[in-house]
């Protein structure tokens, strides 16, 4: 009777922090205010236009001003969810049944003389270390589920909240490019049918070129991008140079879709006129996936490398627009940030290379290992010369500014913002011989630090902080428009994320409510039986006395 007052009044307690718990967790979107950005930089209209999707507030968006309609390219970004496996886990013939076996068919084995203290030897085995590594096991494939699930619900709550028009994983999407075949395909499963549930890889026929100059466009607004993840390829997928190979490759791309590839999306026309700028392109955003981890060397397959590098130059010389085409706005997605000086962000520059062996071929000998950025050369003059077309010339049509855009990177766990620009002092005039001071000089700063003012030639990068629960569930809403009044492109950023601390109790929490329920529900029905049977029994003696009267 103690227990089931206590429960009933453990119940009203509980229940009320439940239902409020469990409505934030599920709606912490909004509590956090995420939203994508608005084309009037107002906190206020992005929520308010967030929350339009859900409920109509028609007298609200009557009074919004002009600009801020709807942005057309609202991109949902994660980065490095890194889903691990059997390799955090104990082999199956380390687990606590097989080890059990062994110690009996030890104990059976042993003489007689033998058998007492082998049989104290192995009971303080499985106390003190077969039972706390059981439950240390079990503790772990538990994590492993609540995380898929954890990452699962950042997704899905944001996807539904924001109503993005396009979704991207910057990389790591397993925890290591080492696991069997048959582990990268059960982590794949796990990938697209808990984290990212109901959403489909990228097909490979929308974005395979016949021809190196041929343009893929679609419209900004054709809403089956919303339903399809743009996978980057990241060293726990595929490895780094010194050990990507073929058969990697093969299998990324076969699960989570191409390495490499490219596509321009329309902007649609939202000025009165219908005109274009002067260039008479349409605006249109130009989305570049590439994969980084190959462009470094020494690398184990020159084939993939050779063909990353053909792919890479046929897009400048083909594809690309311009550097003149304001028209244009390319944005980069890859995984290894470019290379900058140590302390601009977590992250210095690192580079590691495997020995003289070849590890039974699986990596090539003295070949790269690792590596936190890309190489200055390959930064500098792969990326942001050849890529954007930034030179700090200012005799050039551009005057050297590059293509406007942004790149997008994932590799750093905690994230960071940067500026890369050509310092003011190297910005020179075309001069055939340029002296040593004339020549491109790149730097890079924060963002909130750098004087754009000064910048004359320069692009964003935003690393990505990763989505794993150590990082803060963390998740990227960037938000890109086409500004007709000044004919150049705007974008705005912001972060959301979601302590997994709190996903973790308030679960626990709703079960211990449930199981407090559950208990009370049970102990209801089993007092009102035995209520009922003790009726009928005192209404049996009665009748029958009746009846013999």
């Amino acid at each position: 009777m103690y227990m089931f007052a206590l429960a009933n009044k453990s119940l009203r307690l509980l229940v009320p922090a439940a239902l409020c718990l469990t409505i934030y967790l599920y709606l912490y979107p909004a509590f956090h205010g995420c939203a994508f950005p608005s084309r009037s930089a107002s906190t206020l209209t992005a929520f308010t236009e967030t929350l339009e999707q859900h409920i109509p507030l028609s007298h609200l968006s009557n009074a919004l001003p002009d600009d801020a309609l709807r942005v057309p390219f609202r991109l949902l970004i994660f980065a490095d969810p890194q889903l691990e496996g059997d390799s955090s886990l104990p082999k199956p013939e380390d687990g606590f049944l097989p080890k059990i076996a062994r110690h009996w068919s030890r104990f059976c084995s042993q003489d007689a003389a033998d058998i007492f203290p082998t049989a104290i030897e192995i009971t303080r085995a499985i106390f003190l270390q077969d039972i706390p590594e059981a439950f240390q096991a079990l503790r772990k494939r538990l994590d492993l589920f609540g995380n898929d699930y954890y990452l699962g619900h950042i997704y899905r709550t944001l996807h539904w909240w924001t109503r993005p028009s396009h979704v991207t994983v910057l990389g790591d999407l397993i925890g290591s490019q080492w696991v069997t075949d048959g582990e990268f395909e059960w982590r794949g499963w796990r990938f697209w049918n808990r984290v990212f549930a109901n959403i489909n890889r990228v097909e490979d026929e929308l974005v395979t070129l016949a021809r190196p100059e041929e343009e893929r466009a679609f419209d900004m607004n054709d809403d089956s991008w919303a339903t399809k993840i743009i996978n980057v390829a990241g060293n726990h997928d595929i490895g780094y140079a010194g050990d990507v190979s073929r058969h990697r490759m093969d299998r990324f791309e076969r699960v989570f879709g191409m390495a490499n590839w490219d596509i321009r999306f329309r902007h649609p026309r939202l000025d009165d006129t219908g005109s274009t700028n002067t260039t008479g392109h349409h605006p249109s955003l130009h989305l570049v996936v590439l994969n980084s981890l190959i462009l470094d060397t020494p690398a184990l397959s020159e084939d993939l490398q050779a063909e990353t590098y053909d792919y890479l130059n046929n897009l400048v010389s083909h594809r690309l627009r311009p550097v003149e085409d304001r028209s244009s706005f390319t944005l980069l997605l890859t995984h290894l940030p470019l290379h900058k000086r140590a302390g601009v962000c977590v992250d210095a520059p690192f580079f590691d290379y495997w020995g003289d062996d070849d590890g039974g071929g699986v990596y090539r000998p003295k070949g790269l290992k690792e590596q936190n950025h890309l190489s200055e050369h390959v930064s500098h003059q792969g990326i942001l010369e050849a890529l954007y077309g930034m030179s700090g010339n200012i005799d050039t049509p551009a005057q050297g500014k590059g293509r406007q855009g942004l790149i997008l990177t994932g590799h750093d766990h905690e994230g960071c913002d940067v500026w890369h620009h050509i310092s003011p002092k190297t910005v020179w005039s075309g001069s055939s011989n340029p002296t040593e001071d004339e020549r491109t000089t790149w730097d890079a700063m924060h963002w909130t630090q750098a004087n754009h003012s000064r910048s004359h030639t320069g692009v964003r990068e935003v690393t990505l902080r990763s989505m794993m629960g150590d990082y803060g569930g963390n998740a990227g809403l960037l938000s890109v428009w086409f500004d007709f009044a000044t004919g150049a492109w705007s974008y705005q950023i912001q972060m959301c994320g979601l302590n997994v601390k709190i996903w973790w109790a308030v679960h626990v929490l709703d079960f211990v409510v449930l199981g407090i329920w559950l208990f009370s529900l049970v102990r209801n029905v089993l007092s009102h039986e035995k209520l009922s049977r003790l009726e009928k029994y005192q209404a049996v003696p009665q009748s029958a006395t009746k009846a013999h009267a």
